[in-house]
């Protein structure tokens, strides 16, 4: 039984228009729309059978890309790249049948799993509750140059590119390689109706003679400017629109998916009603720039789409830390020009228009009269005027996305934050966050939480040694208490030691996209911790008794990239507390808001 369905190319004379078929559409890359799902009796076979496999739980990035393998969004693939394949994109953007493939697609695990695999033997692929949703048919196993990937894929081997980082430190280093047969597609609970697989939005363009269609991608809100100039494109193609945003991984830090599918959906009723449509795609970003862009014009073409809207900077993760552009604005347009007629679908240029105050209303900039003043809001405007509760103007966005986005993004005084205290035993990190509490308490609006080290070693990880390996999962484990507190609007204050640098970042980065985080260094110099000494534990240290203790047989890293810096010999418990709420009171976090009614 063959594990590859198709959709067959049509025939123009066989396949007439009015008869069901779906003539009129634009060919699947590669001629044919995979369909990897096999049926009922062959599915119930696959899960028998695993109990003597070996699994796989799949990330949420691999979930993404087994999803538009499975439904066809990544014809004409037919499962995970094996070696050839992955050498010929990097170096050619072709598959190595020479077919138009712009970014590798690895099925990447650990070595520990690689090891029980052979060649000729099958792995179950599984989501994060075990659910087996595929089969793959080990045909390779490999150690991709993830150096190399890097360098041609994105153009670079820096970590400050997202994509880069994701691979040079989260991929595991062994790729495996072979054909898939699905048994499900990844479930979904959110917004189902919306979650067309490229077959059934094929079948939907066919029913409403759908002939043109321009897809405009996006991983933001939509605000009158995007309404504006996709409406134009899709005038001057004389196509439909597909709204088409990203919903699988995007760019870190970017609003929510639900929050944007929300703006979406508010923003529908004020556009044509028969010639308009909103569909999700379950893809996850690597922002790749322009390879990426290419990928997202194959995408929409299995998808039915004849023209895909490219705009300056498509997928680019933006800029490196000392501010150059990974790409050229418009790297992304000039190679999709480039190939063109292989891809099969005609680019549409992303037009920049702008809000022309006299005459209420958005032009593109080569149409914007002479000396007219013009008004616009950056990205970082608009996050700025989210987090302090300004107004969004209603000639930006529509008041319902305002709304929306109101919703999500409360003024920092309403939102949750986490005042992390790092520093030495002894320094005062628990007497200062004692007194926070109170003072936080005493406010009232929000719930407070208390994460001292102590309570948090008694309570949490009462398993865990003082090896480097075992605190830095205690403080994970703070991290990941605090990161819920504070994305559901409450207060965590955290008074652990953090010795280690690298994990009081990951933790700064775990909580940020939920709200406030502050990290007050408690600098109390070492010998004056070890003077006041309360519990004896320096005095062990000493003699040998307590082992791995921070400070004495054990590193402290400094932060420096404290907010706030606190010195115990020149403040009392009380005046650092209230030195750390005058701080949040600056930032906007505590104290109100002037501007509300």
């Amino acid at each position: 039984m063959s594990n590859v369905s198709v959709f067959p190319v049509p025939h123009p004379e066989r396949d007439r228009p009015g008869d069901g078929a779906m003539s009129h559409l634009i060919a699947p890359h590669g001629g044919e729309l995979i369909d990897l799902l096999v049926d009922a009796d062959r599915a119930a076979e696959l899960k028998a059978a695993s109990r003597d496999w070996c699994s796989w739980d799949l990330t949420p990035r691999q979930l993404c890309d087994l999803e538009l393998l499975l439904n066809g969004g990544f014809s004409p693939l037919t499962g995970f790249m094996k070696k050839a394949d992955h050498d010929s994109v990097c170096e050619r953007m072709r598959l190595a049948d020479g077919t138009l493939w712009p970014i590798p697609t690895l099925l990447d695990v650990t070595p520990q799993v690689a090891e029980t695999l052979r060649v000729g033997g099958r792995l179950a692929l599984r989501d994060p509750e075990g659910v087996m949703l595929a089969t793959l048919h080990v045909e390779e196993i490999w150690e991709p140059d993830r150096q190399a990937s890097a360098q041609a894929t994105f153009g670079t081997t820096s970590s400050d590119h997202p994509g880069v980082a994701h691979l040079l430190h989260k991929s595991n280093s062994v790729a495996v390689g072979g054909r898939l047969e699905g048994l499900q597609l990844p479930i979904h609970y959110d917004f189902r109706s919306l979650r067309q697989t490229p077959a059934e939005l094929r079948a939907e363009f066919s029913r409403e003679g759908w002939r043109r269609v321009v897809a405009f991608q996006t991983r933001n809100p939509m605000h009158r400017a995007h309404c504006e100039l996709t409406l134009r494109a899709a005038k001057e193609v004389r196509a439909n629109l597909l709204i088409h945003p990203t919903v699988g991984m995007t760019k870190p830090g970017d609003i929510d998916h639900y929050t944007r599918v929300r703006c979406y959906q508010a923003v529908l009723p004020r556009l044509p009603q028969h010639t308009v449509k909103l569909s999700l795609l379950p893809l996850a970003m690597r922002m790749a720039g322009p390879r990426e862009a290419m990928l997202h014009a194959l995408i929409r073409k299995n998808y039915g789409c004849t023209h895909f809207i490219v705009g300056r900077d498509h997928a680019s993760p933006g800029k490196d830390s000392q501010g150059k552009p990974f790409y050229g604005p418009y790297d992304a347009q000039e190679l999709l020009q480039k190939h063109q007629d292989d891809l099969g679908v005609e680019m549409v240029p992303f037009k920049m228009v702008s809000y022309v105050e006299e005459l209420d209303t958005y032009l593109p900039q080569d149409e914007i009269p002479p000396g007219a003043r013009t008004l616009d809001i950056s990205g970082t405007e608009l996050r700025r005027r989210l987090q302090e509760g300004r107004e969004l103007p209603a000639w930006f966005t529509f008041p319902e996305v305002a709304d929306e986005l109101r919703r999500t993004h409360p003024p920092r005084h309403k939102q949750g934050l986490t005042v992390f205290l790092t520093g030495l035993s002894g320094a005062g990190k628990s007497t200062i966050a004692s007194v926070l509490l109170v003072k936080f308490m005493e406010t009232g609006g929000r719930p407070v939480t208390l994460l001292d080290g102590d309570i948090v070693r008694k309570n949490l990880s009462s398993e865990l040694n003082f090896s480097k390996e075992h605190r830095d999962i205690n403080i994970r484990r703070i991290g990941f208490v605090a990161s819920e507190i504070t994305k559901n609007g409450g207060i965590a204050i955290c008074a652990p030691i953090a010795p280690y640098d690298s994990v009081r970042k990951e933790v700064r980065q775990a909580i940020e996209p939920g709200g406030g985080f502050m990290l007050v260094f408690v600098a109390t110099p070492l010998d004056v911790c070890e003077e006041r000494d309360r519990k004896g534990l320096y005095a062990k240290a000493r003699a040998g008794i307590l082992k791995e203790f921070t400070g004495i047989s054990d590193p402290y890293e400094d932060p420096t990239d404290a907010d706030l810096v606190i010195d115990t010999t020149k403040l009392s418990p009380e005046e650092a507390a209230q030195e750390i709420l005058l701080y949040l009171e600056r930032e906007g976090y505590v104290g109100g808001n002037l501007e509300e009614k």
